[in-house]
């Protein structure tokens, strides 16, 4: 992750600019002094720059939960608000050259309210979550370019391997989102995805909780196929193969295929390497067969004025709130300019959202944007709204 080591951390007047970025606010955690979020915005990028103390220095990197797409902005942020603070800089891995040029002309990557603005319905769609290296993505698009292939990642580095390579090949049939698949799939709508592949997933044998296979993934990947299309998952792993089969198995209706050392057309470095460690690849292929009902979500995320007083939302640290079918917990509080703001995870248990609310003037409002339009995402600011008015 892009950062700074700096010698002593500098506070700055907001609202500036410096450099093309914005500097918007600043949010103080009431618990831990040592750290501080910086609002900015970069080419249309609305994010937090954190700042941690570290014993005798201080690392400034971009916040986990708001990282824009665009690794340049991030990098365009931290230099720019060291330059501004004159922040005396002690190591840094930021680079200073200029982006490079074939992310400069790649319009692949999306962030999420592309998507959330509609699909285009006159599209084949295929998805491919946690594509790695981009081996197979890239693979599928060039060989199927009457397809839409929507590939899925959280990990910088492949991402942009992948947008490199979509510029230099000239691929227009491909976008890339950084995004947790699980919620993804609750907005596409039913009926239109050819294939989803999850090739080679994390296990997680240590935290099953956290694996992309599970039962409610399944429903959704059930819903969102057309009728024959099929949902892959190709593991190196034992246990996540037994853990797999037996929650599709699980299902009263399903029709899996089950392969051992299946050789497919392109395959990922790490599977040349396991394939010469002699070890075992399983394919369990989903095949969908009834055609779902229509997506449909109603609500919405408005917010009416809040009437408890600031003290008792400084009182929420820490506390969770517990509704049918999801949850809200308060992570954090911080402390802003005439207002209070909250780190939340929300929404349904096994798939939650993580985000910041900013109350200011009695007025909630999301930050950097809104929560993803799910039906436990929508009970859960339900629940909001009761906690902030008592």
């Amino acid at each position: 992750m892009p950062h700074l080591h700096i010698k002593e951390f500098k506070e700055i007047e907001f609202k500036k600019s410096h450099d093309g970025v914005s500097f918007n606010f600043a949010a103080k955690n009431i618990m831990h002094e040592d750290e501080t979020l910086i609002s900015v915005s970069v080419e249309g990028d609305d994010f937090f720059l954190l700042r941690k103390e570290e014993e005798s220095k201080n690392l400034l990197k971009t916040d986990k939960l708001t990282r824009p797409a665009s690794i340049h902005n991030v990098h365009k942020a931290l230099l720019a608000y060291a330059d501004f603070a004159k922040l005396e800089v002690i190591s840094s891995n930021v680079p200073l050259k200029q982006k490079n040029i074939h992310l400069q002309t790649s319009n692949a990557l999306r962030d999420i309210s592309f998507f959330t603005d509609g699909f285009l319905d006159d599209k084949r769609i295929s998805i491919e979550v946690g594509f790695g290296s981009g081996r197979h993505l890239l693979h599928q698009a060039k060989e199927n370019r009457d397809i839409l292939f929507i590939g899925i990642e959280i990990h910088r580095p492949s991402i942009e391997q992948v947008l490199k390579q979509v510029s230099i090949q000239n691929i227009d049939n491909l976008f890339v989102l950084d995004y947790d698949a699980r919620l993804f799939l609750e907005l596409v709508p039913s009926n239109i995805v050819e294939k989803i592949f999850v090739h080679f997933p994390v296990p997680w044998d240590k935290k099953p909780h956290r694996r992309v296979i599970s039962t409610s993934f399944i429903e959704e990947a059930r819903r969102v196929l057309r009728v024959d299309g099929r949902l892959e998952l190709r593991t190196d792993s034992e246990n996540y193969y037994a853990y797999s089969y037996k929650t599709f198995i699980a299902f009263d209706k399903i029709i899996l295929h089950i392969n051992k050392n299946r050789d497919i057309a392109i395959s990922s470095k790490y599977e040349d390497r396991w394939k010469k460690m002699q070890k075992n690849i399983y394919d369990v292929t989903m095949i969908n067969e009834e055609e779902s009902d229509a997506l449909l979500i109603e609500g919405s995320f408005d917010f009416s004025d809040v009437s408890i007083s600031d003290d008792t939302l400084f009182a929420l640290h820490g506390v969770t709130k517990k509704f049918d079918g999801g949850f809200i917990h308060f992570e954090r509080v911080y402390r802003l300019d005439g207002g209070v703001m909250f780190r939340v995870s929300l929404g349904s248990f096994d798939r939650p959202e993580h985000l910041y609310i900013i109350v200011r003037d009695r007025v909630a409002s999301y930050y950097p944007s809104l929560p993803l339009s799910s039906k436990s995402n929508l009970l859960a600011h339900k629940c909001l709204e009761e906690v902030f008015h008592g």
